[in-house]
């Protein structure tokens, strides 16, 4: 409880107050991932119980236009499936994915962060040239091509039960450098403490050294990259599963959502692809906005 009590007497409550534009960003994202999370709970229908869909509901408008149905609000799509309840699993397989994947990010990036700043020497070499060439080569090119390739050494008849596997691979793959790169300046400025001389001389390990003593000390930046690489993550499977190398039809995601809509936006069934697009803008930008918040409130220099 003293804890808490000294977090809300504490400057980063005080300025998280003093923004309104970052209050509503949390509102929302708090909203998106409690609907996303609660999906089984709070959605209308469920859109993998067949029992629940009927194609005689297919492509049905918002419930205020004329022709809709109060049963499903924000309309259904070509497969009788509402809208609504779509987007709210959908949310919940991109968060899922997102997360996984940052956090493989995370794991793999401080890890080789720390070993390169700490054992510096041809290690810190070898490991920030694999960096720099990972960083030559676009985000969603480099999964593309990780996932890709590991389809193809799976039988199609698997492909759609481990798809959800293969893009957080192929996502977090892709997000460790920023991490290693934060993660090593960090390590380089602690390294050379007197804490860490300390240590060394009483005779404790290297690796105890590492993680007992100069990983608790290099997070602080780690959380913020991860806040802000959550919404790169939604996209980056947003974007993969809209190309069709993401989650398959029948495990939806924003990004599928959006892909199978857009076959009939200019027939005028607008609503299967503009309401999981609103669910999506909205989604990463409140993330980013607290993120961008938390960066600033975190960052000594601008208190």
């Amino acid at each position: 409880m003293e804890a808490i009590s000294r977090f809300f007497d504490g400057d980063v409550w005080w300025s998280f107050k003093r923004s309104p534009v970052t209050v509503i960003a949390a509102i929302l994202a708090v909203i998106c991932i409690l609907g996303a999370v609660l999906a089984p709970v709070l959605a209308p229908h469920n859109p993998y119980d067949l029992a629940e869909i009927s194609l005689l509901d297919s492509n049905l408008p918002p419930a205020w236009e004329a022709t809709g149905n109060s049963k499903f609000l924000l309309g259904t799509d070509q497969q009788g499936r509402d809208i609504l309840s779509t987007i709210m699993y959908g949310s919940r397989v991109s968060l899922l994915v997102a997360v996984c994947a940052v956090g493989m990010s995370i794991i793999m990036g401080v890890s080789l962060g720390l070993v390169a700043g700490y054992v510096g020497g041809r290690v810190d070499s070898l490991i920030m040239r694999i960096a720099d060439i990972q960083l030559t080569f676009p985000a969603i090119l480099v999964a593309l091509l990780i996932s890709g390739i590991g389809r193809q050494f799976v039988p199609r008849d698997m492909q759609d039960a481990i798809a959800i596997y293969v893009i957080i691979f192929s996502i977090g793959l892709t997000g460790w450098v920023k991490y290693a790169r934060t993660v090593r300046g960090s390590t380089l400025v602690e390294k050379s403490k007197e804490y860490v001389q300390a240590a060394r001389v009483i005779g404790v390990s290297q690796a105890r050294i590492m993680f007992s003593h100069v990983l608790p000390n290099v997070l602080g930046p780690v959380l913020v990259v991860a806040t802000l690489n959550i919404a790169e993550a939604i996209i980056a499977e947003a974007t993969l599963s809209f190309l069709g190398v993401g989650m398959p039809p029948t495990q939806p995601s924003l990004g599928t959502l959006i892909s199978e809509g857009q076959n009939y936006l200019f027939s005028g069934e607008w609503w299967i692809t503009i309401f999981p697009g609103i669910a999506l803008i909205v989604m990463v930008i409140s993330v980013n906005l607290v993120g961008d918040w938390l960066r600033d409130a975190l960052n000594p220099k601008l208190r």
